[in-house]
C-alpha cells in the first residue's frame, strides 16, 4: 500500500472513530482499522449464536468498589431448558471453575456460565441456587441438586477484593437481565475491575461463521505483560510501554503476570462433548495470537458449549443424537481462534481508563496510538 493511501486510511479511521463516539456508540476493533480474519456474525459476539443470552451487574461505588458478575446463558433464561453439551480446558490451572468435574464426566452443562472476581465465586454460585430454587418452586418444581458454573478473575488492583462487596440481589441482576442482542464491552460485569496486558482491560466479544455454523466467544480479560500484547500480528505492547510500573504485588516480582482470563466458546453446530473439548483447546491460540504465554500466575481456563441437540440430555429413552464428524471440524477450530483473538482486542478497545482501590490506576489502550503502530507496520486496514 502506498504512504498516501496509508494516510487516507488513517485519517478516515480517525474520522470514523469520531463519529461513533458521536453517535454514543464506542467503536470496536474493526471500527479503528484493526485488520482481522474470517467473517463475523451479524452482531460480531457470542449473542450470534441463537438462544445465548448475556447480562451484566456492574459495581461501581465509592474509591473502592470496581467489580461485578457476568451470566451467559446457553438457551436463555427459561427455567426448563435442557442442558448442552459442553466441555472444558485448563490451559494453566491458577484460577477456577467450579462445576467442570461433572461437565467432564456427563457431557453435559446445566444452567448458565458464571464469571466475577476471584473471591466471590462461591457467593455467585450460591446466589444462583437460590435464584433458581425460587424460580423452580414457582413452578411447582422441587430443585435437590444443582452444580453452577462459576469462573473468576482477579480484579484486586482496582477492587476492594477483600471487602466483599457482591451480594445476591448483584447475581440476580445479572441473571435476570441477561438478553440476545448487543453485548456490551469493558469495563462491565465480571470486567470491570480487570486490566490485560497491563492496559485497561474487562469484558470482550466476537463471532465468526463456518461455513452454517457461527462461533461466538466471550471473554474476561485479566492477563499479560505489556510487552507481550500482540495485535494483527503487530507488537503492540512494545510500542507502547508502561509509562511507569505498576505498584507491585505481594509475592510477585515486576516482571512475573498476576491475572488470568475465562474465555467462553458458543456454538450451533452438532458436536458432542469430546469434540467441545477439542473446541476449547483451540482458544489457547487466540490466546496466543494475542501475545499471552500463560504465565504461571494466570488461571487461563476455556468452556464450549454446543446449543445443538436440544433434548439430548433427558433422561427417559434412548436420545437420538447428531453430531459432525471430526474431519468437518476444521472451520469450527478456525472460528474459534480467530473469535478469541479479536474477543480480545475489543475488550481492550472498549475498556476506559479507571481509577479504584487506594488510588490505583489502569490506563485505557489508546486508541490514537494504536492505530499509529498499525500503521507504522502496514496493518491498518481501510
Amino acid at each position: 500500500m502506498s504512504s498516501r493511501r496509508m494516510a487516507g486510511a488513517f485519517i478516515l479511521s480517525v474520522l470514523f472513530g469520531a463519529s461513533l463516539f458521536a453517535q454514543g456508540r464506542k467503536p470496536r476493533a474493526r471500527d479503528l482499522g484493526v485488520p482481522f480474519d474470517g467473517t463475523p456474525g451479524a452482531l460480531n459476539a457470542i449473542t450470534d449464536v441463537a438462544g445465548v443470552e448475556v447480562g451484566y451487574a456492574t459495581l461501581i461505588r465509592g474509591e473502592d468498589v470496581r467489580t461485578g458478575v457476568t451470566a451467559v446463558f446457553p438457551r436463555g433464561k427459561n427455567p426448563l431448558a435442557n442442558e448442552v453439551f459442553a466441555n472444558w480446558f485448563s490451559q494453566n490451572g491458577n484460577g477456577e471453575m467450579t462445576g467442570t468435574t461433572w461437565i467432564r464426566e456427563s457431557g453435559f452443562m446445566a444452567g448458565p456460565v458464571m464469571i466475577t472476581n476471584t473471591h466471590s465465586v462461591g457467593l455467585v454460585r450460591d446466589s444462583y441456587i437460590r435464584w433458581q430454587v425460587k424460580r423452580m418452586a414457582a413452578l411447582h418444581r422441587n430443585v435437590t441438586w444443582l452444580l453452577p458454573v462459576v469462573a473468576e478473575t482477579w480484579d484486586g488492583r482496582l477492587n476492594d477484593i477483600n471487602g466483599f462487596h457482591l451480594d445476591p440481589s448483584d447475581v440476580a441482576q445479572a441473571l435476570e437481565s441477561a438478553k440476545g442482542g448487543k453485548v456490551a464491552e469493558g469495563n462491565v460485569g465480571g470486567g470491570t475491575g480487570m486490566n490485560c496486558f497491563q492496559f485497561k482491560g474487562g469484558t470482550g466479544t466476537a463471532s465468526r461463521k463456518a461455513g452454517p455454523y457461527t462461533v461466538g466467544v466471550l471473554v474476561q480479560c485479566n492477563c499479560g505483560l505489556r510487552d507481550q500484547l500482540t495485535i494483527a500480528g503487530v507488537p503492540v505492547g512494545r510500542e507502547i510501554p508502561l509509562e511507569k510500573p505498576l505498584p507491585p504485588i505481594s509475592g510477585l516480582r515486576r516482571d512475573q503476570e498476576a491475572g488470568s482470563i475465562i474465555i467462553i466458546v458458543a456454538t450451533d453446530a452438532p458436536l458432542v462433548s469430546s469434540q467441545l473439548e477439542r473446541l476449547a483447546h483451540r482458544a489457547t491460540m487466540g490466546l496466543a495470537r494475542a501475545g499471552s504465554i500463560s504465565g504461571n500466575g494466570s488461571g487461563d481456563i476455556f468452556l464450549a458449549f454446543s446449543t445443538a441437540n436440544d433434548g439430548a440430555s433427558r433422561e427417559d429413552g434412548v436420545q437420538a443424537v447428531q453430531m459432525l464428524p471430526n474431519a468437518a471440524m476444521d472451520p469450527l477450530f478456525a472460528a474459534t481462534v480467530q473469535s478469541t483473538e479479536e474477543a480480545i482486542v475489543n475488550a481492550l478497545v472498549a475498556a476506559e481508563t479507571m481509577t479504584g482501590y487506594r488510588g490505583q490506576t489502569l490506563v485505557a489502550l489508546p486508541h490514537d496510538r494504536l492505530r499509529q503502530v498499525l500503521k507504522k507496520y502496514g496493518r491498518l486496514s481501510e
